[in-house]
């Protein structure tokens, strides 16, 4: 099952709500997906991630291959009982993971070649067997292979790159609707293209050629300026049909998430909000909160007055500064929690001013304190 339907939009940017129906549950837009790499979000129970409000999250189809393999997922009852998640599940390709294996790889038509970060084991990553594997893992929108490359690139090799992209989401189309798991997974096609409007323009129309339920933009936060990130955005969703979901692929800073949003993002993801929890950063409407430094020995406030999240009801600045310097694990837990519940209410006062006709003046707002 896949419908998507805009709610409301904001009539001086390109910002819209929407309500995103899945095969387990619905998701509001724009939305942030907490990453669960291995079927887990990092120091925290999936009874955790909804009680901080998420309604979708991202599983890692490279990973979950090697460990603990999708045959054993399937034999589970897929990804959603496995790990114990009732709510929709977004897998990507495995394109991305194979993309940092620069050292470990060969490219060709057929699909990577490479070695496993594991164990040095030698596999071959196809689109049909991606696209096979996102079968067996079972989540509700899965990723077409593609091939993604480092910034910057040259031209003729981006040329290549967004041709081969092409054939290869032909590849993965053919193979899901042959499967007949169409009705129950959704298969989103990649817009590559680098840095180049046209090749851009270019791989938007040719994906769109292949009738997509929706579309991705990937190849960004792959080491271009930050700047830049929104030019893409810019330049690729000029091309993205208005009325199917679109989702950039991991960027998930707050200020990034309200600058692309404005720009016409639906979702994201991104592991920084609970890699940062984890090295001791906080998350808050008054800026990041290292909680290492000194000054919080003795701060016996919340990370957050305005936040209602267990870490913040419960706990202290000084409390959570001494865990980390005695290390114990509750930590991970408390700050992984809190930075999560911080994105999805960010995310929710997003919605809310879309619906209001104050989207600007919203972004201004919580940018103003966040970045002070």
């Amino acid at each position: 099952m896949h419908e998507f339907k805009i709610t409301a939009r904001d009539p001086k940017t390109a910002a819209r709500c929407g309500l995103l129906k899945l095969s387990h549950g619905e998701a509001r837009t724009p939305c942030y997906m907490p990453v669960g790499t291995q079927a887990s979000v990092k120091a925290l129970s999936p009874e955790d991630v909804s009680a901080c409000g998420s309604e979708i999250l991202l599983a890692n189809t490279y990973h979950l291959m090697l460990r603990p393999g999708a045959e054993l997922i399937q034999k589970a009852g897929g990804l959603h009982v496995f790990m114990h998640w009732s709510k929709p599940i977004l897998t990507d390709s495995g394109g991305f993971q194979v993309f940092s294996l620069a050292d470990l790889r060969r490219i060709t038509e057929n699909g990577v070649q490479f070695q496993s970060h594991l164990d040095g084991r030698r596999w071959e990553m196809t689109p049909e067997s991606s696209t096979l594997l996102q079968h067996k893992i079972g989540a509700d929108i899965i990723m077409a292979f593609d091939e993604c490359i480092p910034y910057p690139s040259p031209e003729d090799y981006v040329d290549q790159s967004v041709e081969r992209t092409t054939r290869w989401a032909g590849r993965c189309l053919q193979v899901h609707r042959q499967s007949g798991r169409a009705g129950a997974q959704a298969l989103y096609g990649i817009v590559q293209g680098s840095s180049f409007p046209h090749w851009r323009e270019k791989s938007a129309k040719q994906l769109l050629a292949l009738d997509f339920p929706g579309y991705a933009i990937g190849g960004v936060s792959v080491g271009e300026p930050q700047e830049m990130i929104y030019g893409v955005v810019e330049m690729t969703v000029q091309h993205l049909p208005v009325n199917k979901p679109r989702y950039l692929m991991g960027v998930g800073k707050p200020e990034d998430i309200w600058e692309c949003v404005e720009r016409g993002i639906d979702l994201f993801d991104c592991v920084l909000p609970t890699r940062i929890a984890r090295n001791g950063t906080a998350l808050t409407r008054m800026g990041r909160i290292i909680l290492k430094n000194a000054q919080y020995s003795e701060d016996f406030t919340p990370l957050d007055p305005r936040c209602g999240c267990e870490c913040c009801r419960n706990y202290t600045k000084a409390y959570l500064r001494h865990l980390f310097q005695a290390e114990e694990l509750l930590v991970l837990r408390l700050v992984s929690l809190h930075n999560l519940h911080f994105m999805n209410e960010m995310t929710a006062i997003i919605r809310r001013a879309i619906v209001e006709n104050r989207f600007l003046e919203a972004k201004e707002e919580f940018l103003k304190s966040y970045k002070r």
